[in-house]
């Protein structure tokens, strides 16, 4: 696979068409569809008046996520995994790793002992759906507790920073941002980079699928992937004034 070839004729530190429509859902006090490229994921956010145990006296909330491929959102039709009585290994760690890493941008002391969770739900997938899913994520948390501060239930939107995700990866030697499908299956390194408005990490998944890969490769793909996530807060923003 050449640069050249790339869908969309996209450069090798481009990310694909980008789309945060927010308050898709009536019902739910934060919702998002976010499309990124060919991957489409539908996101609530639901506030509850409860806490885990381990948060029960402290003050503190609580931020949790549940993520689900739909039965065609894949090229073949997958079964729903509450039909086959367990989830899943890969979507546990997804649905932690959208938990950890949206409640690294939130003051939890000041949204009470409440809990929000973040449904995410793959419409469709052409690769990155675990780092689409949080950049819509935070966008849908910061709409719902926009929500609860409208409503006088905490005093502010705690949010500490923005923050994002997107994917890297290596292919044929040239380090590449935001894979779609075909990409990812020809890379001989994939990346996901979870990062605050600032440049800080707050999660990095790198694996080499075959040769290990050097530290200047993985200091070039870090690159594009504060490039790619400095453009998506960008977006987040963009979307985020639409709430007035």
């Amino acid at each position: 696979m050449t640069e050249s070839s790339r869908s969309g004729g996209r450069q090798p530190d481009e990310l694909r068409p980008l789309k945060i429509e927010l308050g898709v859902n009536v019902h739910a006090e934060g919702s998002c569809l976010i499309e990124m490229g060919r991957t489409r994921v539908w996101i609530t956010a639901s506030v509850e008046d409860r806490v885990p145990p381990h948060r029960r006296g402290t003050g503190q909330g609580w931020i949790t996520a549940e993520y689900s491929m739909l039965p065609r959102s894949t090229h073949d039709r997958s079964a729903r995994e509450a039909s086959q009585g367990r989830i899943g290994g890969r979507t546990h760690e997804i649905q932690r790793l959208i938990g950890r890493s949206l409640r690294a941008a939130v003051d939890m002391g000041k949204i009470g002992e409440r809990t929000i969770t973040l449904d995410c739900d793959v419409l469709q997938a052409d690769a990155g759906t675990r780092t689409a899913s949080i950049t819509g994520a935070f966008c849908a948390l910061y709409m719902a507790i926009k929500k609860m501060k409208d409503a006088r239930m905490v005093a502010e939107v705690p949010v500490r920073q923005h923050l994002a995700a997107v994917s890297c990866g290596i292919i044929d030697g040239t380090p590449m941002l935001d894979l779609d499908y075909a990409e990812d299956f020809h890379a001989s390194t994939d990346l996901n980079c979870v990062m605050t408005e600032d440049g800080r990490l707050v999660e990095l998944q790198a694996t080499a699928e075959g040769a290990p890969y050097s530290r200047a490769e993985l200091d070039s793909m870090l690159a594009l992937a504060n490039k790619g996530i400095k453009e998506l807060i960008v977006g987040q923003k963009r979307a985020i004034a639409t709430l007035g």
